[in-house]
C-alpha cells in the first residue's frame, strides 16, 4: 500500500479514481464473454473447465484494519487481477488445443511459460510427427 507513503498526492490519488474504476465496465463484459465461451466450448473441445476459484480470490475486504476505500479497492483489485489471471489460463489451454507452435525468436518478446512444450517455429516435421494431418475425404 505504498499510497500511504505519499499523502502529498492525495489529490492525484483521488483524480485517477474514475480511471480506475472504469476498468470494471470492460472487466465485467470480458468475464461474462469469457465465462460463456469457456462454459460452452472447453466441453465440446474434451477440455477440462478452469477452476475459477482459483484465480479469483476476493477477501481482504474483510480486514477490520483498512480503511473503506481501501477494502473497496482491494476487492476490486482482487477481483480484476483474478480475472486476468483466470483469464490467462483459459486462453492458454485454447491456444494449446488450436495451436502449439512457439512463435519466432525475437529478444522482444517474452513467451509465456505454456509454450514451453509448444512446437518450435518453423519446424513442419516436428508439428507434423506430434500431430499428424487428418486426411479429408468427401463422400
Amino acid at each position: 500500500m505504498e499510497n500511504r507513503h505519499h499523502p502529498e498526492r492525495k489529490l492525484g490519488h483521488l483524480l485517477s479514481i474514475p480511471f480506475i474504476y472504469w476498468i470494471a465496465v470492460p472487466a465485467v463484459f470480458w468475464d461474462l464473454s469469457l465465462e460463456l465461451y469457456h462454459r460452452i466450448c472447453f466441453p465440446l473441445y474434451g477440455l477440462p473447465l478452469i477452476e475459477r476459484r482459483r484465480y479469483i480470490k476476493i477477501d481482504r475486504h474483510r480486514l477490520a484494519y483498512l480503511s473503506g476505500l481501501e477494502r473497496i479497492n482491494c476487492a476490486y483489485c482482487g477481483y480484476v487481477n483474478g480475472l486476468l489471471a483466470y483469464s490467462v489460463q483459459i486462453v492458454a489451454e485454447t491456444e494449446r488445443y488450436w495451436c502449439a507452435i512457439q512463435h519466432a525468436k525475437d529478444p522482444n518478446f517474452r513467451p509465456p511459460a505454456h509454450h514451453t512444450d509448444f512446437t518450435k517455429y518453423a519446424d513442419q516435421q516436428a508439428l507434423e510427427a506430434r500431430y499428424p494431418a487428418q486426411k479429408h475425404t468427401r463422400s
